[in-house]
């Protein structure tokens, strides 16, 4: 086995037994850290300070990464000007804050039969808030529903 020491230094090529005297005697212990090399890699070090590092390591990213919500907003193909403006201003607030935003109009009854009123919304909608946003999918028809998913400019 190649040996490691504790401060990175090659203490070259020797079996297990000399291994496990010499971290034994350096009160340390023998960690394999690559078993498939040939021969394979093992390094003297301390497991228990080696395992809290890690753990602090994967907090640390767990802490960095940024987390995007999706937001909802809902509204009916016949819905009115000042209340598309209202829902509008909500949706640049969530993209504002960094979130997603899913737009999704909902047809009632025979309101499925008339998909291009929806698709008129939706276009009124986006052209109300693209200063702000860009479309990441766009507008599909899902059984009753209508959705479009829009994403914070970088």
């Amino acid at each position: 086995m190649r040996i490691i020491d504790a401060n990175g230094e090659q203490l070259g090529i020797m079996s297990i037994r000399q291994a496990m005297d010499l971290a034994a005697e350096k009160q340390l212990d023998l960690v394999k850290i690559a078993p498939q090399a040939k021969p394979p890699v093992c390094r003297i070090m301390d497991y228990g300070k080696f395992r809290f590092e890690q753990s602090k390591k994967e907090k640390e990213a767990k802490k960095n990464q940024k987390i995007i919500n999706i937001k909802e907003i809902r509204f009916s193909p016949t819905i009115e000007e000042h209340d598309l403006n209202v829902k509008a201003k909500n949706a640049q607030k969530f993209l504002l804050e960094g979130d997603k935003v899913k737009v999704t109009i909902r047809f009632r009854g025979r309101e499925v039969d008339h998909v291009a009123f929806g698709q008129q919304a939706l276009n009124k909608f986006f052209e109300i808030i693209k200063e702000n946003c860009v479309v990441e999918k766009p507008a599909k028809l899902e059984g009753k529903n209508m959705t479009m998913i829009l994403a914070p400019k970088q």
